[in-house]
């Protein structure tokens, strides 16, 4: 091969490893930024009350809750957002739990019951719950008294937030 050839082939390569260089160097900038932006939510969120979760929508409350089980030492986690067979969380511990999360400014009905006791089977769940910043109709405390659903309401939701409030300055004293 002449030196022409060899020279073409050497900036070729500095020029590919420049350009992969400088993509995984933006990569990075990005994923920091996005690790960045998580910690601020998570950090924004740790520390909401009810006043909070009651102006919250319900994504932001579903995030609230992952960010809430995490206070708690449970692995918590987002079921996709469409077609999530009736559960919005999953617990994953010695068993695994569905959550069905409502934030309502009115009563919550017996069909958020009946979609999580769906989801139960779907994902081969031990516990199925419904968190909601409310109450619950007495229609859907029947159902879930007969299916075995866990209905967790205004005061047990608070109840949670308090305990993870104890938990966190418990693994900072230790």
């Amino acid at each position: 091969m002449d030196d022409s050839l060899w020279l073409l082939i050497i900036i070729g390569c500095s020029f590919a490893l420049f350009i992969g260089w400088r993509f995984e160097k933006a990569e990075r900038k990005e994923y920091l930024e996005q690790l960045k932006v998580q910690f601020e939510l998570e950090e924004r969120l740790s520390k909401a009350g009810i006043q909070d979760i009651d102006v919250m929508d319900g994504i932001e409350f579903e995030q609230y809750l992952v960010v809430l089980f995490k206070k708690l030492g449970i692995l918590a986690r987002k079921t996709q957002a469409s077609s999530d067979f009736g559960a919005d969380l999953i617990l994953e511990g010695k068993e695994r739990v569905v959550i069905q999360v409502k934030r309502y400014q009115k009563k919550v009905g017996i069909r958020a019951v009946q979609e999580i006791n769906s989801a139960r089977d779907y994902y081969r769940a031990h516990e199925a719950w419904v968190i909601t910043n409310n109450f619950y109709t007495t229609s859907a405390i029947k159902l879930a008294e007969s299916n075995n659903v866990k209905l967790v309401d205004r005061y047990g939701l608070v109840d949670l937030i308090l305990n993870s409030n104890y938990t966190s300055v418990d693994k900072e004293v230790r």
